[in-house]
């Protein structure tokens, strides 16, 4: 089996759970109901790097949820999908639109509905509080909990070893 770095650097498309791995898995609701959830403004970042390096960013949650739509807008994200019951169907139909394989998407996800899409392309990953059968299943694992900054190491990975870094930096400023 190839190496995390091997795999990474053919990534052109990274799908993202959201509860438990862009937040940190808790749901609160206010009086009347209405659910909040906390994202972290790191993780957001690192999705918006790879956008704007060329590699597509998807956000995949089984929970129907104004708040990721909400939070995919703010971070100018053409593929959010919620309320979806086979994750896995989904990437392929991205594939199918992006004209991509399976083997150059990466997938970070955290629990049970995530394992099929872990198991199935190039570059699966987890958050460090991952449940252990999914991290049984993963090439790379975050030394950060969901919502913590497990994303943006992921994308910090990602960017990394193909080669984005310097790009980046003179993008933001370094001469």
């Amino acid at each position: 089996m190839a190496s995390a770095d091997a795999r990474a650097k053919n990534i052109r498309l990274v799908c993202f759970d959201v509860d438990g791995t862009l937040t940190d898995g808790r749901l609160s609701f206010d009086e009347n109901g209405i659910e909040t959830k906390s994202f972290h403004v790191h993780d957001g970042q690192g999705l918006r790097l790879l956008e704007d390096c060329g590699i597509r960013v998807a956000l995949i949650t089984a929970r129907h949820s104004r708040i990721v739509q909400a939070r995919g807008r703010d971070l100018r994200l053409e593929h959010v999908f919620d309320g979806v019951t086979d994750k896995l169907a989904v990437v392929r139909q991205l594939c199918a639109a992006e004209g991509i394989t399976l083997d150059e998407v990466a997938y970070m996800g955290d629990d049970y509905p995530d394992l099929a899409c872990l198991q199935s392309v190039g570059l699966p990953a987890c958050p460090a509080d991952a449940l252990v059968p999914i991290q049984a299943n993963v090439l790379w694992t975050s030394r950060f909990n969901g919502g913590h900054g497990a994303a943006r190491e992921f994308c910090d990975f990602i960017l990394s070893i193909q080669g984005k870094d310097d790009e980046l930096l003179r993008r933001y400023g370094a001469p």
